[in-house]
């Protein structure tokens, strides 16, 4: 069994010691400690899936809340011991199939909200396994771009996100495409190349989650 979303959570906890809890993320008002605290909700705390089932989210905001309010090392620590065996994240292979994509773009969030970052140099089997991901992301992201959309890599390997014209084309290291679907287009090192309208409408399209 691959073990790449395990390489990517030591990833982000790295990025979140690193960058200590009141550092600023990509996620729009919230800081390393409020992504640490959903992280720790997401895994914990099935009761609370707010951002699921949306008649949940309050509760989620509270149990959110109380994760963040615990002593930095603590919940930190909540990070690094996973998911509890009642959680459905420890079924084997669901951790692999739901948290890769999740703790890679949340550790970009933590990095490239800082200056001076630079795209990591991931090993070959996540670069993969990210790839792999593109085509489910499209799946999602094609009913919320705008325009006809293709994500390609430099290799030449591409996937139509959606049909239709005008065409954009972004191109990107599969991280990069995975970071650009996720709706962090600003901070994604890629190209987007077509119709003027057609690059400014996925470039401000509302992507991700």
């Amino acid at each position: 069994m691959t073990h790449f979303a395990r390489v990517e959570r030591a990833a982000l906890i790295e990025a979140l010691r690193d960058a200590g809890p009141d550092a600023p993320t990509l996620c729009e008002g919230w800081t390393a400690r409020d992504l640490a605290a959903h992280v720790v909700a997401r895994e914990r705390r099935a009761d609370a899936a707010g951002i699921v089932i949306k008649s949940l989210a309050p509760r989620l905001a509270r149990v959110q809340a109380e994760y963040a309010a615990l002593p930095w090392d603590e919940l930190l620590g909540l990070v690094v011991a996973g998911p509890p065996r009642k959680s459905v994240f420890s079924i084997p292979g669901v951790d692999e199939l739901a948290n890769l994509v999740e703790f890679f773009v949340h550790c970009e969030d933590v990095r490239r909200a800082r200056g001076g970052w630079e795209p990591r140099r991931l090993e070959s089997g996540v670069v993969e396994a990210l790839w792999r991901r593109v085509g489910g992301m499209a799946k999602l992201v094609g009913r919320r771009s705008p325009v006809g959309l293709v994500v390609r890599r430099p290799d030449g390997q591409s996937v139509v996100v959606r049909k239709g014209a005008p065409v954009a084309t972004v191109t990107g290291e599969p991280g990069e495409l995975v970071v650009f679907l996720s709706g962090r287009q600003g901070h994604a090192v890629v190209e987007v190349e077509g119709p003027e309208e057609a690059v400014a409408a996925v470039r401000g399209a509302r992507f991700g989650v």
